[in-house]
């Protein structure tokens, strides 16, 4: 997702320099369905990406600028050089798309309000937003999402799931209906759903009854890793924490750093190329370095979720609970084409401060927790209280 004003200028970028770490469709997809992880989803790093090729921007621009100059569409022009870069985590969006692709930056998006991922070439909703049209439906947890109007899912890459969710192959969007075909163990149903506006707080923050202080990190959407700051702070003192990253499908860089100031002393957060020039990026010093505290992740945790638990893990300064990371590590920037429209184009890759490439592998948690991972994240904090 893009961050503005972080690291380098972009070229042609009118809305601010970007820098993206998290596939580009993922964090809109997010946002579509509630938090569409990838395609891997599981606990494992099976068909999760592998590295990214670059050094396909000029290639990509300059067929834009081509079609631009024969008086056809840049836009289709450029998506057409993407399909054939081989650039799994390229995107392409028409000024309009690109907009709501901010939005979505900002908590703001148009979809049902549900969560979900691939598991097994199959759909499967984790989790459904309170107070949305999924929730008022009835979906589920657990409920298998089938088919989106007619057309069936299984086997399709989740970007194109969550395409057909927001209605993008025919542009509708907020106020229009979307039938799903939904499956909960031996029924079988459809459900009507109305497309709605929403917004979402990506960071939530509860005490358990053990006084661990657990905070809920959906995405990094802007002002989250100020967020996150502000509920460390205000934890009880002494108390553990447990970081909640499952299900994060990434998004602005930028304020993962923020977070990972909350609980390191400054220092080396991660480390990345543009184009083979190497950079760093750096936590804030002055964050909590002794409250003992727990990463949870899973195969939904993604790209800036990765680089901040891959910091934390790396530096010692957290015990990180759950199963294998989904391992997206490269970087997209944007390049603003002829009509406008905005290509987003992998040109390079982050590390861990070890050195240790997160593209195609994931991360590895200390314990592995499939199921009552919080359970086993609070025993864990009572040990390291002691």
């Amino acid at each position: 997702m893009s961050g503005r004003a972080l690291f380098c200028q972009p070229r042609r970028i009118r809305r601010g320099a970007a820098l993206t770490l998290v596939f580009a469709s993922v964090l809109v997809a997010g946002a579509a369905t509630g938090n569409l992880p990838g395609t891997d989803g599981g606990a494992t790093a099976d068909g999760a990406a592998s590295a990214a090729p670059v050094g396909h921007g000029t290639d990509v621009a300059r067929a834009a600028e081509e079609a631009a100059a024969e008086g056809a569409s840049p836009l289709e022009a450029a998506r057409r050089a993407v399909s054939r870069s081989g650039d799994r985590w390229a995107a392409v969006y028409s000024p309009d798309e690109y907009e709501e692709f901010e939005d979505a930056l900002g908590g703001r998006y148009t979809g049902v309000g549900l969560w979900a991922r691939e598991r097994k070439g199959r759909i499967e909703v984790t989790r459904v937003g309170d107070d949305t049209p999924a929730a008022d439906a009835g979906i589920r947890a657990g409920d298998r999402l089938r088919s989106v109007d007619g057309e069936k899912v299984d086997g399709r890459p989740v970007t194109e799931v969550v395409s057909l969710l927001r209605g993008e192959t025919t542009g509708e969007s907020a106020g229009t209906t979307v039938r799903l075909g939904l499956e909960r163990g031996r029924r079988a149903w459809h459900e009507t759903v109305r497309r709605a506006r929403l917004s979402r707080d990506t960071v939530t923050v509860r005490e358990l009854a053990s006084r661990v202080t657990v905070i809920t990190v959906g995405a990094f959407t802007k002002g989250s890793g100020d967020e996150v700051r502000t509920a460390v702070r205000q934890a009880p003192a002494g108390a553990g924490i447990v970081l909640d990253l499952r299900g994060n499908s990434g998004g602005l860089v930028a304020e993962a750093v923020t977070a990972a100031s909350a609980f390191l002393d400054g220092g080396l957060v991660a480390t990345y190329d543009v184009e083979g020039e190497q950079r760093a990026l750096h936590a804030e010093p002055g964050g909590d370095t002794t409250r003992p505290l727990v990463a949870l992740v899973d195969g939904g945790t993604m790209s800036a979720a990765e680089l901040l638990t891959g910091a934390l893990q790396d530096r010692g300064r957290a015990v990180v609970v759950g199963s294998r990371t989904f391992g997206k590590g490269s970087v997209q920037m944007p390049t603003e084409l002829p009509d406008g429209s905005v290509a987003e184009l992998t040109v390079g890759h982050y590390r861990t401060p070890s050195g240790r490439s997160v593209d195609g592998r994931g991360l590895a948690p200390d314990l592995e927790a499939d199921g009552q991972a919080l359970q086993r994240a609070e025993t864990v904090l009572s040990g390291l209280g002691r």
